[in-house]
């Protein structure tokens, strides 16, 4: 490096030096005046070191840039500084128009860029899943998903994520920040996307329709994961077993069989295949409720009770029947259904032997033995045991006879 930059630094921490070697204590009168002196001279050392550093690292970059990416022979001659270059893109006319939305650019390059919304070209793809994206930055970023590398960190609870926005959607958790407010009613939402979810329920629109069924949903990645019930499409496969399945959340449930549960809970005992559930499940035992629904008031300590509670207000049934197609809200409610195909019937009565695929019947059934009647006339007070058979008495006082 050059030591036309260096000397003049080197030379004023001499005399910094010189200063600290001549003062004592006798010529101050004082320590404490001694004291303020010498803290201003180590202040202003330190000061001038930082600003060393500085025209090192600077030098450095320039030397780099040099060195990679020559100086053309007309920016050296014109004289013009990297701030009048910087201004000048700035304001220089945006003369690149796009003919499809009228949107203006002030180079072809970001022109061509722009093009590729309308004309749907991606022309870089992941070489590990085929996906492919439109910009390079995307693909940089999807790229993190098989890496596994998650950059930004929450300073809070230690949760770790691909994306910086995903961080910032992270921490209105921890803030309890709401800025997306809702026109209609009034509520507020930490993110757009779920202001945008919550407006549904104002104008009831389902823009997206199944041609096969007619089903319609709010939002096209439900219809997308909809249609495969019709195309039979399995396109989530398991590494371990070779088993396919339709949805990506049925193969993540899938996979936990495989992985070993070495996280155990030393109040309960339940055991976790990963470290990320027991520590969501220790949220039981400490009775906090850091999930909320922004729409009801509904809290739960488990991340997933939250998801599967959303879905009574969007009405997403992300969990099919591969054999008849039915769909459910919760898994657990796919799980019992599936008992219908399977003949399996484990609820059983410990009194007589009835048994049954599904949980509610045996609940009925056992009604028969307690005496309980919990459905009642509100016209005449008569009590049944069952929904069907009220709804069955009724029509004697409406006139309208029901099977």
């Amino acid at each position: 490096m050059n030591n036309t930059y260096i000397l003049p630094v080197i030379k004023e921490i001499d005399i910094i030096k010189k200063y600290l070697s001549i003062f004592c204590e006798p010529a101050f009168g004082c320590r404490h005046l001694k004291f303020t002196f010498t803290r201003v001279l180590i202040s202003t050392t330190l000061s001038i070191v930082v600003s060393l550093k500085q025209i090192i690292q600077q030098k450095k970059k320039m030397a780099t840039r040099t060195k990679d990416e020559p100086v053309s022979d007309t920016s050296s001659s014109s004289g013009e500084s990297e701030p009048s270059k910087h201004i000048k893109t700035n304001t220089e006319k945006k003369t690149f128009s796009c003919d499809t939305c009228d949107s203006s650019f002030s180079s072809q390059t970001d022109l061509k860029r722009h093009l590729r919304k309308h004309t749907g070209e991606k022309p870089y793809s992941c070489e590990k899943c085929g996906s492919s994206f439109s910009l390079k930055g995307n693909l940089k970023k999807h790229m993190q998903r098989h890496t596994g590398e998650k950059p930004f960190s929450c300073d809070i609870c230690d949760s770790s994520f691909f994306q910086r926005s995903h961080l910032k959607y992270h921490l209105t958790i921890h803030t309890g920040e709401k800025p997306f407010t809702c026109g209609t009613c009034g509520c507020s939402f930490s993110s757009k996307t779920n202001l945008n979810r919550h407006v549904h329920i104002h104008t009831g629109e389902k823009s997206f329709y199944c041609h096969v069924c007619k089903s319609s949903f709010y939002r096209q990645a439900d219809l997308k994961r909809h249609v495969r019930v019709h195309t039979g499409e399995k396109k989530f496969s398991c590494e371990i077993c070779k088993s396919s399945f339709s949805r990506k959340e049925t193969l993540k449930g899938h996979m936990q069989t495989h992985g070993e549960k070495t996280f155990p809970c030393e109040i309960c005992g339940s055991s976790f295949s990963l470290k990320a559930n027991l520590k969501e499940h220790m949220h039981v035992h400490t009775g906090k409720r850091l999930f909320s629904c922004e729409i009801c008031g509904y809290s739960s300590p488990i991340k997933g009770n939250l998801k599967g509670h959303m879905r009574v207000h969007t009405g997403e049934k992300p969990f099919s029947c591969e054999v008849c197609g039915s769909s459910f809200s919760h898994k657990a409610s796919l799980k019992l259904h599936m008992h219908i195909h399977t003949g399996q019937k484990p609820f059983s009565c410990k009194i007589c032997g009835y048994s049954s695929s599904l949980k509610g019947n045996l609940k009925g059934h056992m009604r028969k033995h307690t005496g309980e009647k919990p459905f009642s006339c509100q016209i005449c007070g008569s009590a049944f045991t069952h929904k069907a058979s009220l709804k069955t008495h009724l029509s004697i006082h409406t006139g309208l006879y029901t099977r």
